[in-house]
C-alpha cells in the first residue's frame, strides 16, 4: 500500500505518492491560487493526486490513506482547518470536502509545520531520536515537536508549539501575531534581511562601505543570504549581523533545550542552507547557556536533510 503526503501553502501546493518506507515515488506541485474560495483549493488538490496515481500508474485503491499538511491552526480530531491568515480557511472541513472530490476515504490532517518535523523525525535529520524538535526559519519561525514518533500539538486548540511566539526580547521589535519581543522577530529569515539592512544604513550614514552593499537587489532590498555571504568573504560588518542574528537564535534554541531536552533539534528553511556556518557558533553558545550544561548528554543540533519534501512525507505518514 502506498499513501500520499499533501503539503499545502500559500503559493503553492505540493503532494507525493509514498511508499511504506517513506520514499516518495512520484511527485508535483499546482499553484495554490489562495484568494479563492476553499473548496475550489481542496479540488485542486484531489486533482493533483489523481494525477500522480495516472503518473505512477497507481490506482486509488492501493492508496491507504491521504495526509494534508495545512497551515493554521487545525484540528486533527475533526479534520478542520480552524484558522489559517495565508489561505482563507475558517472552521473549514477540509478532509471532509477533499472526500467529495475523491474516493480516498481515509483523509488526515495536521499543521504544516508539525507534519515537517515529523517528516524529518522519521525519514530525515532527527530519524532514531525518540524526542526532537524541528524549528523552520523562513518568513517567520515555525515549529514542531515530536515525542515517541508522534505530533505534540498541546491539549488545547491545538497550537501547542507555535515556538516562533515565545518572547526572547520584554517589549522589544513588533511581531505579526500582536506581542512584541517575539523568537519569530528576531530569528526569522525576514528579521535576518531587516538586521542586514539595518546595518547597511547605519554605515552609509557614517559614509562606509561594505560588501554587503554590492550584494543588495537593484530595489534595494536584500535577501537573508547577503549577511553570510559577505561574512564568508571576510567583511566583518557582515560578521557582526551575523554573530547579532546566531546570538538571538541561540535564546530561543536554549529556551527549547531547556524544555523539551530534545536528542535532536533540526533547523529548516533557507537560512539552514549556511551548514557550519551557522550550527558551530550556534552549538558552541547553545552548550555553554543550557541549564545541563554540565551534563555529558547533550542535544545535537543539526539541519534539516529533506528540504520541502519534509511536509510531504510527514503528511504521508499521519495514519501510521
Amino acid at each position: 500500500m502506498y499513501t500520499v503526503g499533501i503539503d499545502l501553502g500559500g503559493t503553492n501546493i505540493a503532494a507525493g505518492i509514498c511508499d511504506e518506507n517513506l520514499n516518495i515515488i512520484v511527485k508535483g506541485s499546482v499553484p495554490t491560487l489562495a484568494s479563492r474560495v476553499p473548496e475550489l483549493i481542496v479540488k485542486d488538490m484531489a486533482a493533483l493526486v489523481d494525477s500522480l496515481c495516472n503518473q505512477a500508474h497507481i490506482s486509488h485503491s492501493e492508496i491507504s490513506y491521504v495526509g494534508i499538511a495545512a497551515p493554521g491552526s487545525v484540528n486533527p480530531d475533526t479534520g478542520y482547518v480552524e484558522y489559517s491568515n495565508n489561505i482563507q480557511m475558517s472552521n473549514f472541513p477540509i478532509c471532509e470536502v477533499f472526500k467529495k472530490y475523491s474516493p480516498i476515504d481515509r483523509v488526515y490532517i495536521a499543521n504544516d509545520a508539525n507534519a515537517a518535523a515529523l517528516g524529518e523525525a522519521l525519514a530525515g535529520a532527527a530519524k532514531g531520536a525518540d524526542v526532537s524538535v524541528m524549528i523552520t526559519l523562513g518568513t517567520g519561525v515555525g515549529g514542531g515537536v515530536i515525542i515517541g514518533g508522534k505530533i505534540f500539538a498541546g491539549g488545547v486548540n491545538f497550537s501547542g508549539t507555535e515556538l516562533g511566539h515565545t518572547v526572547i526580547v520584554s517589549g522589544g521589535r513588533q511581531c505579526t501575531c500582536g506581542r512584541r519581543g517575539c523568537w519569530e522577530a528576531y530569528s526569522s529569515a525576514t528579521a535576518l534581511s531587516k538586521m542586514t539592512k539595518e546595518k547597511m544604513t547605519e554605515l552609509e550614514l557614517k559614509g562606509i562601505k561594505s560588501l554587503m552593499h554590492g550584494m543588495q537587489r537593484p530595489d534595494g532590498s536584500v535577501s537573508a543570504r547577503v549577511a553570510f555571504s559577505a561574512m564568508k568573504e571576510g567583511d566583518t560588518f557582515a560578521k557582526e549581523v551575523c554573530d547579532e542574528y546566531i546570538r538571538y537564535l541561540a535564546e530561543g534554541i536554549t529556551n527549547m533545550v531547556n524544555i523539551f531536552q530534545p536528542h535532536v533539534l533540526c533547523i529548516g528553511g533557507g537560512v539552514c542552507n549556511e551548514k557550519e556556518y551557522l550550527t558551530v557558533p550556534l552549538t558552541e553558545i547553545v552548550e555553554r547557556d543550557q541549564y545541563t550544561r554540565t551534563g555529558k548528554n547533550k542535544t545535537k543540533i543539526v539541519t534539516a536533510t529533506l528540504g520541502n519534501d519534509a511536509g510531504i512525507i510527514g503528511a504521508a505518514s499521519l495514519g501510521r
